[in-house]
């Protein structure tokens, strides 16, 4: 083709050169179409693969999970021991692996509820007199897990009872007989008992004592924390190493109370009207105090002010001793 009169330059064109260019569109992009059909197509087959695979593992993993309960219950058996006792009946439980939980029973009777987690323990008792021990015996290949046996004991309300576990909770409730825990690292928790002997070691694990009256209280813990709440007595010590020690409570009338930690605080809160002789001493720790002591005559050491202080509030009912090495003390008001 002939340019345009005055143009400056000129172009062949060919028809069959501008089909054969169509043609080449129209291919290339029926081609486009097509590859995006097979990526669409892929894509929607690996979705729905996924899909079926996730909620193949999902049912899965919920069979196995219905297997293992199935298991466990399997495993688990639950037994029971009654004994007849007379009257300030003498308990003993050793579990090495598992809780126990000591509460009163109804007459004379020594009810004993023991779940066992496997048959890779064992529960060992017998009946001397008035006298009963109960023991978790470990048989081969018995562990902490397998080895567990959790017990509840219903003993009559003037039975003394004795409890010893490494792993498991130990706890005492609504008795009158005397109370002796022993533990490692778990928690120790005694509530509602009157007029007894409560005696507690244990190594890291937290104690707790609640409304105990007019108990003998000794506590040893190495590095679990003590908190005493409502606790009053004729005698009440809490010796730790390092663990804090918490009480709340009024120090009774005419009781010896003595909260010592070598590291670790002591708070000791009171109401503003107790009737107490305090005597308070951190060597290398600081004291706080709220009341308005009378000043002591004649102390054992020299008081030093922000770091000890010794002195009455009203009668001088009851003694008591707060010390640590290097630890901090306060005593508060409620």
């Amino acid at each position: 083709m002939m340019a345009k009169p005055g143009s400056t330059f000129w172009r062949p064109t060919s028809k069959r050169r501008c089909f054969t260019r169509w043609l080449w569109m129209v291919l290339c992009h029926n081609v486009r179409h097509w590859e995006l059909r097979e990526v669409c197509r892929r894509q929607m087959e690996e979705s729905l693969f996924m899909g079926s695979m996730q909620r193949a593992v999902r049912a899965g993993l919920i069979f196995l999970f219905l297997v293992c309960v199935a298991i466990a219950a399997i495993a688990e058996t639950k037994k029971e021991y009654r004994f007849t006792v007379g009257p300030k009946a003498s308990i003993s439980v050793l579990n090495q692996y598992g809780p126990v939980t000591a509460k009163p029973s109804a007459g004379n009777q020594v009810v004993v509820t023991a779940i066992l987690r496997s048959d890779k323990v064992e529960v060992d008792h017998d009946q001397s007199g008035n006298r009963i021990g109960i023991k978790s015996h470990l048989l081969a290949g018995a562990n902490a897990e397998n080895g567990r046996v959790d017990y509840e004991v219903l003993i009559p309300a003037d039975a003394s009872i004795t409890m010893h576990s490494l792993t498991g909770p130990l706890r005492a409730e609504k008795l009158g007989g005397d109370v002796t825990l022993e533990g490692a690292g778990a928690l120790v928790d005694v509530r509602e008992i009157s007029n007894a002997h409560v005696h507690v070691k244990t190594m890291n694990g937290p104690v707790k004592l609640t409304n105990i009256q007019q108990g003998h209280v000794e506590i040893s813990s190495v590095s679990g924390d003590v908190t005493l709440s409502s606790v009053s007595g004729p005698l009440v010590q809490v010796s730790s190493t390092s663990g804090k020690i918490h009480y709340d409570g009024d120090f009774g009338s005419g009781g010896e109370y003595s909260l010592i930690s070598h590291t670790g605080d002591i708070d000791a809160t009171i109401p503003t009207d107790a009737s107490v002789d305090v005597t308070a001493r951190s060597v290398r720790g600081q004291v706080e105090n709220d009341f308005p002591f009378q000043p002591k005559k004649h102390t054992t050491f020299p008081v030093v002010a922000g770091s000890s202080f010794a002195g009455t509030i009203g009668k001088a009912a009851s003694s008591v001793v707060l010390r640590t090495f290097s630890g901090k003390i306060r005593l508060k008001k409620r």
